[in-house]
């Protein structure tokens, strides 16, 4: 076992090295990139804090930030959750999610996101004002994930992605992996570490109907359909280092400050910074701040984000001895336009 920890530990890090240099702050990149629904983070809990619980979070919300953290569940988890995306802008996020304990160290996961664009009306060369209907975009990932627990300090975990975006008439499908470990560590066992690697996979490309025409040939009156070569995409990988400490403040109270480096390919990199205050695990309280390049100035900001986020969650202990709660999360991101980013979830932990 102390090899096999070893060894995935030295694999993740290797991969981590190589991808901070090949690919680390190149914000020139930007917008090269597809499936940028990846970095969107669609649950409550960890938004709450400005993302900055890599080293930290446990349960089903870290298959997206760090699916070490997957490793904590206590038996079984549920969690539903939905984003309204920028309000105003009419897009939403839904998320279900579970994991299970499966024998003494390892937990499963599976969750399903999908991304609602709402309507968009049909246009062609004949009917360029519309008038013909409307279609949906589509945006959705399943993810299944394995995480175990490889001694009482070391954490690993890894996520296999498949990706879905669909129009009416075109769609494009992908895989991309994540994987990452926690490290905890003092006498409390109040000190945490955590790295994660996400969103690696193979190039993306759109085909389908809609990239067809009927078209003659020269100097003929043949038909034939012609298709477009749609080019094709890589994905938004990133690497996300973090670190949090714990104070306790008495026998009930916690007070948690962490951290996190994000290392974008093809976006700027970005430092989070966040703190909970955990009373008797029945109230939490959070807050966090997102900061890259630009982001005070309206004129230099490249994201509609601009920077905070807050949130609470209420837990109500099920059963103490087994350490099953039933809990409601909320968080808020602020953006300029629009009205923010609003994130509601349920979780159940068995």
């Amino acid at each position: 076992m102390k090899n096999l920890c070893k060894n995935a530990i030295v694999f993740i890090l290797s991969i981590t090295l190589l991808s901070v240099e090949s690919y680390a702050g190149n914000k020139d990149r930007a917008g090269q990139a597809g499936a940028s629904e990846l970095l969107i983070n669609p649950f409550a809990r960890s938004t709450g804090w400005g993302g900055a619980n890599t080293a930290t979070v446990q349960g089903l919300e870290a298959m997206y930030l760090n699916v070490a953290g997957i490793a904590f569940t206590n038996q079984t988890e549920l969690v539903l959750a939905r984003t309204e995306w920028l309000q105003g802008s009419g897009v939403s996020i839904n998320t279900f999610g579970l994991t299970q304990k499966v024998g003494d160290a390892g937990v499963i996961g599976l969750c399903v996101t999908s991304m609602a664009l709402g309507e968009v009306e049909i246009t062609t060369v004949d009917l360029p004002e519309g008038g013909s209907g409307y279609y949906k975009p589509s945006l959705m990932n399943v993810a299944v994930s394995y995480a175990q627990a490889f001694s009482n300090s070391i954490y690993g975990g890894i996520t296999l992605r498949i990706i879905t975006e669909q129009i009416a008439n075109i769609s494009a499908q992908g895989v991309a992996i994540d994987a990452g470990i926690q490290y905890v560590t003092g006498d409390l066992e109040n000190i945490h570490f955590g790295i994660t690697l996400k969103n690696v996979g193979p190039t993306m490309r759109f085909d389908g109907d809609g990239l067809s025409f009927r078209g003659n040939l020269v100097n003929s009156d043949n038909t034939l359909t012609v298709q477009h070569r749609s080019e094709s995409f890589e994905l938004p990988s990133l690497i996300k280092i973090g670190a949090a400490y714990d104070f306790f403040l008495g026998e009930n109270d916690k007070l948690t400050i962490a951290g996190n480096f994000t290392s974008n390919s093809f976006t700027k990199d970005q430092f989070h910074a966040g703190l909970q205050y955990n009373m008797n695990n029945i109230l939490f309280l959070r807050g966090g701040f997102v900061y890259e390049d630009g982001i005070f100035n309206d004129a230099d900001r490249t994201t509609a984000l601009t920077g905070p986020s807050g949130g609470l969650s209420v837990q109500v202990p099920i059963n103490k001895q087994k350490g099953s709660f039933f809990s409601i999360d909320y968080s808020y991101r602020a953006s300029n336009p629009w009205n923010g980013v609003h994130s509601l979830g349920a979780r159940i932990s068995l």
